[in-house]
């Protein structure tokens, strides 16, 4: 009986991860899905990077960093640098607009997850609060 709640739990949790995707997805009108933004997210966060270096923090195969590093590319959101010293060694580095379009990002998705937990109350809230901190620790 233990497991199948837990195995509910796990489903619950992933259809709200779900609709929340699908709704961020509806609602970002730019051709961007959330991988985009956390390749995005990861060179804000830690400056130009090779992309071997970002597919393996993001648990993405290189064939599919290729793929979303070109579109990024496309969109002007990122641009490809040759390292100065080896030119065989390539980086990827966030540009203004891919800024801009992370911080769009991030506001919409803070948009979503404000209206889905105004459905709790306070105390839903603060018990759900401790139950995440306590999952994080």
């Amino acid at each position: 009986m233990e497991q199948e709640s837990i195995f509910e739990l796990l489903h619950a949790m992933d259809q709200v991860t779900n609709k929340l995707i699908i709704q961020w997805n509806r609602t970002f009108n730019e051709n961007l899905g959330v991988s985009h933004i956390l390749v995005l997210s990861h060179l804000y966060e830690h400056g130009k990077s090779r992309p071997s270096d970002i597919a393996k923090a993001l648990g993405l195969t290189p064939p599919s960093l290729t793929h979303l590093s070109e579109k990024l590319i496309s969109k002007k959101l990122a641009v490809r640098l040759a390292d100065e010293n080896d030119r065989r060694i390539l980086y990827l580095e966030i540009t203004e607009l891919g800024h801009e379009m992370l911080h769009r990002a991030h506001k919409e998705g803070q948009e979503l997850r404000k209206k889905l937990f105004e459905k709790l109350t306070p105390e839903e809230r603060r018990q759900l609060r401790a139950i995440y901190e306590k999952l994080n620790s």
